[in-house]
């Protein structure tokens, strides 16, 4: 099984000046392919037939270019070629036109040494570690802990002002074919009140951002708006915000990360909503002049949101379950804010508040993120119950007998949705 390890590294000024390079070459290299790649669908559907820059094709250019071109040597020949797997992999998934630019000012540095053969790493004492990379040479790191198996990739990347290195080990574990406990199974609804509430009744919330800390992210983007573009100052204060920001991610990523290893240690299906996040944080027909309806009714509600980091916890919800042979189910997110667990009852006035649900029609009284999690979790169980896991696919058969005809429950705003493992 792959596990990724992260370190921080301790780079000498020369060190750090040179993995600037290769992050600056790397960038021109994903943007002369992206072009290239763009300039061809263009002609295409113009009429015009010429052989598509793929990653083959591109790899050639490249080699002719690096015989051309003095400053293409200085980065190793395999780092501009995975930056060039990684084009190919992101035009695949998303489309030419939809992958970005990486420009100066708004992409991090990143590059990946992708033979793990050229990679040595030594431990030099109870704190520090060492790794010796392609043409940097031995670069030290904070030994955080040990990394297990054999070294794959190494990806260097500059993170809040530090230099983080993600090593990719091959560990020899497996999957689990099944689950410890295969009968057990949770809902789970992301929230904007509690990050994350369970059909079992717990609430998992934490405070990634202080009150002080927010205030000063406002101060520094005031500042940084009214600086001019490519000044020394507005480097500094961008420094300042990304190093203010990281401390927040950091927070967030931890959490997720130690909230969802024991859910799915516990249970052997987790049950969520198929949200769209990215969609739902979206303006409506928005342009640069007119951003779109309902931008500053919806401004909080989209930073709470993103602050919760609902799209991540899914992420780190489907890593933890490769280790202990855990379902997850997302099944259609609708109504199941507004149903009774109880009775069944479907209407928008159950839900009082963000805290508070309380049945219309049975009174039946409990914590709005946890009802909306049971009614999740019961989705997720009819769609397990008939092996019918696909998206679009409608329910064939009851769910188990507590939510049998007869006891008030109506399944049909909950539809079938998709399932990972």
């Amino acid at each position: 099984m792959l596990t990724g390890y992260r370190y921080r590294l301790t780079l000498t000024p020369e060190q750090d000046e040179q993995c600037r390079t290769y992050g600056d070459i790397c960038r021109a290299v994903w943007n002369t392919a992206l072009d290239q790649r763009r300039q061809a669908v263009k002609r295409w559907e113009r009429g015009q037939s010429n052989p598509f820059p793929g990653y083959a094709y591109q790899c050639g250019q490249l080699k002719e270019a690096t015989t051309e071109e003095e400053w293409l040597k200085t980065v190793p020949a395999q780092t501009l070629q995975q930056t060039l797997k990684d084009l190919d992999a992101a035009c695949a998934r998303h489309g030419t036109f939809k992958v970005h630019w990486r420009t100066k000012h708004r992409w991090k540095p990143s590059f990946r040494f992708p033979d793990g053969k050229n990679i040595q790493m030594e431990r030099l004492g109870r704190r520090w570690g060492r790794l010796k990379l392609p043409k940097l040479g031995w670069v030290r790191f904070r030994w955080s802990r040990a990394p297990r198996g054999a070294v794959r990739s190494a990806t260097v990347r500059c993170e809040s002002g530090h230099w983080i290195v993600s090593l990719l080990c091959e560990d020899g574990t497996a999957a689990p074919e099944v689950h410890a406990a295969p009968t057990t199974s949770v809902g789970i609804d992301r929230g904007v009140t509690v990050a994350v509430a369970t059909s079992d009744g717990d609430l998992f919330d934490r405070q990634f951002q202080t009150s002080k800390e927010a205030e000063r992210e406002r101060r520094l983007r005031q500042r940084l708006s009214r600086q001019r573009m490519g000044s020394a100052s507005r480097a500094r204060t961008r420094a300042q915000l990304s190093r203010l920001t990281g401390r927040v991610r950091d927070r967030r990523a931890d959490f997720q990360a130690q909230t969802a290893k024991p859910l799915c240690a516990k249970n052997a299906v987790v049950v969520l909503e198929a949200l769209n996040t990215s969609g739902m944080v979206r303006s409506v027909k928005g342009t640069v002049s007119a951003p779109g309806r309902g931008v500053r009714a919806k401004a909080g509600l989209n930073r709470t949101i993103l602050a919760k980091g609902w799209h991540a916890f899914e992420v780190a919800l489907a890593n933890a379950a490769r280790r202990t042979g855990t379902t997850i189910v997302e099944v259609d997110p609708a109504y199941t804010s507004q149903t009774c667990h109880g009775c069944g009852h479907v209407e928008p006035g159950n839900r009082e508040s963000q805290a508070v649900f309380r049945c219309k029609s049975c009174g039946h009284t409990e914590n709005a993120d946890v009802n909306a999690a049971k009614n999740v979790n019961a989705a997720g169980l009819a769609v397990s119950a008939c092996g019918d896991l696909a998206v679009g696919r409608s329910v064939k058969q009851e769910p188990p007998s507590r939510l049998a005809p007869g006891s008030g429950w109506n399944p049909g705003p909950l539809k079938a949705g998709r399932t990972s493992k």
